[in-house]
């Protein structure tokens, strides 16, 4: 992406810091949330709506503070393959996305209030450690991003918290099916970062930045991607198996062919355009995946 046409502190340079096109990642999680709430008859349109806000407005906090962090590491250098970051571009200044990332932090608190009056502290604790994660990704004393830690955080948070705590919010209940698709949803959700990850394994690296690739290596990195990427798969098997889903629950199955051209794509490439129009096919896939369990939790009927 040609950066030379976007004028510094525009709206464009803000388009490009927040990175819309992986905001899908947090609408997945909430959709499977609800569908798992409504076939428990507890839907609640008010909290599903308020928790996809509260986890796209987190998901644009990460964003932003992995623009002015990695920077500021190092991480992101000229010699950087992925998509012109804001202040490696000198697009928007540290103080301009400072206060961007303060703006989401605060409308995310005060947002997820209203989620706290409807589901108690479980949701206040959840909601409190997102925002620490959103931020220790890469900032902080111990970033977790640089220490392999950034896979198991997307997991719990794009997956878990955000599966689990979505159907949570309207049920009243801790639910063991939102907890078994938080693996596919949220293990999806790591692929991307996995992506990111394998884009960036050349500087990352001299950066201090240890991602599971790093730690890994290339061809490690790209087996991990395969894994978190098809595990999924394999759970929906099981719970239709044992009876959790009913077998229409294998529509999931259509989305197997995007599955694999996206990873032979990532499997074969290491040119960093390439690898850039895979974070979105990766988004692309947890969504799609999503949507078609939708039916077999919609309508749950044997």
């Amino acid at each position: 992406m040609s950066t030379a046409a976007i004028r510094p502190g525009s709206a464009q340079a803000w388009v490009l810091a927040l990175r819309p096109h992986t905001l899908t990642v947090s609408l997945a999680p909430v959709l499977v949330g609800t569908g798992i709430a409504v076939t428990r008859g507890g839907f609640d349109a008010g909290a599903a709506l308020l928790a996809l806000v509260c986890a796209v407005l987190l998901q644009i906090a990460s964003n932003l503070a992995n623009d002015v962090f990695d920077f500021r590491s190092g991480a992101d250098n000229e010699d950087r393959k992925g998509p012109p970051r804001a202040a490696q571009q000198g697009l928007l200044s540290e103080t301009a996305l400072f206060v961007g990332l303060g703006i989401s932090l605060v409308a995310a608190f005060l947002l997820g209030l209203l989620l706290v009056q409807v589901g108690g502290w479980p949701i206040l604790a959840i909601g409190i450690a997102g925002m620490v994660s959103a931020v220790a990704y890469t900032a902080g004393p111990y970033p977790l991003g640089y220490h392999g830690l950034g896979d198991l955080f997307v997991y719990l948070f794009f997956g878990l918290a955000a599966v689990a705590g979505t159907t949570f919010v309207q049920t009243g209940t801790w639910d063991l099916l939102a907890v078994a698709l938080s693996v596919p949803i949220g293990g999806i959700a790591a692929a991307v970062l996995t992506v990111n990850n394998l884009r960036d394994l050349e500087t990352d690296g001299p950066a201090g930045k240890r991602t599971m690739v790093v730690r890994f290596g290339e061809r490690g990195g790209r087996w991990w991607y395969a894994f978190e990427l098809l595990a999924g798969y394999a759970v929906v098997a099981l719970l239709i198996a044992a009876g959790a889903l009913p077998w229409w629950a294998a529509l999931v199955l259509l989305s197997l062919p995007h599955a694999a051209s996206t990873l032979r794509t990532v499997v074969s490439h290491d040119d960093g355009p390439t690898l850039n129009r895979m974070l979105g096919a990766t988004a692309k896939l947890q969504l799609m995946f999503a949507v078609l369990l939708l039916p077999a939790l919609l309508f749950p009927g044997r």
